[in-house]
């Protein structure tokens, strides 16, 4: 097992630096997350922190752990950690002779990339934010009204979340429909022709045998053993919590529950945007909010 940690760095307009393999190392000319081997003994953090001042010349903020995957390539199995990188300082520039380029997902690279790496693009297509629905208390037409302007806003990720809402399939027609006019996915308790994914209770995904063909897959989780399984069917993501609501699990908790996940885990619980900055440290992906989302 070859152990190595590789960085997501991304900028305030959504891209992200990739790095090409120079000349005369293994899988040449292939595009890939900049990073490296961890040493021995050495922490995750600090190798990436070490690899990417060696290899471009910055020195790095906080690395907020992400998502693990583990890959068999012919020369051995490589264990990459993914971080992700939204603090530095000096301007990236290529120290080892690599090319390297901002990227979006929009324009991706021209060539090979890495077969490790390119799974992971699915998962940094996730915005930062999963708004879940809250008709039941606000009413029908106020959170319409509510969704409609954060729409506006850019939010891009909704749950139709409304166990007390009498007769819901209105409600939740209106919300896809809103949605998909802005360009905004929506997920719902139950598969739905028009819904772009499925969001399972904890107690759905421990009894699920495979991934739905269609669409997006998340579960709720509150525990090591329901994300085992949310991995194991390879779902799109997670949400974990509550954080800081009644029976909270606190960050340090969350932190060491989501350590090593293969999927993308969204942090739920009493949680704002204020929030945003120490769930990433603690290895979220970003929030799931019902409140918080509609303020």
């Amino acid at each position: 097992m070859i152990d190595v940690a590789a960085a997501v760095i991304l900028r305030p307009d959504g891209s992200f630096l990739m790095a090409r393999r120079p000349a005369g190392k293994l899988y040449a000319g292939y595009w890939e997350f900049p990073g490296g081997k961890i040493e021995p003994g050495e922490a995750p953090a600090a190798a990436i922190a070490r690899e990417l001042h060696e290899e471009l010349g910055i020195d790095i903020g906080a690395a907020c752990p992400w998502i693990t995957r583990v890959f068999e390539y012919p020369h051995g199995t490589v264990h990459l950690r993914f971080f992700r990188i939204f603090d530095w300082k000096h301007e990236p520039h290529a120290r080892e002779g690599q090319g390297i380029g901002w990227k979006t997902l929009d324009a991706l690279v021209s060539g090979p990339m890495l077969p490790a790496n390119a799974p992971v693009l699915a998962s940094l297509a996730l915005p930062w934010e999963y708004a879940v629905t809250d008709a039941a208390r606000r009413g029908v037409a106020a959170m319409l009204a509510h969704l409609e302007r954060r729409l506006k806003a850019g939010l891009r990720l909704i749950q139709v979340r409304e166990p007390d809402l009498p007769e819901p399939e209105s409600f939740t027609r209106q919300v896809i429909e809103l949605a998909h006019r802005h360009g905004a996915k929506v997920l719902t308790k139950t598969p739905q022709p028009a819904a772009d994914g499925v969001h399972f209770t904890a107690a759905q995904l421990m009894t699920l045998k495979q991934k739905p063909k269609q669409g997006l897959a998340a579960a709720s989780c509150h525990s090591r053993e329901e994300l085992e399984h949310a991995m194991r069917l390879e779902l799109d993501f997670a949400v974990l919590g509550p954080v800081k609501d009644k029976a909270a699990i606190g960050w340090a908790r969350f932190a060491e529950m989501i350590e090593g996940t293969a999927l993308p885990v969204y942090a739920i619980g009493g949680l704002t945007r204020a929030d945003l900055d120490e769930a990433r440290r603690a290895g979220a992906h970003g929030l799931a909010m019902i409140r918080g989302a509609w303020r």
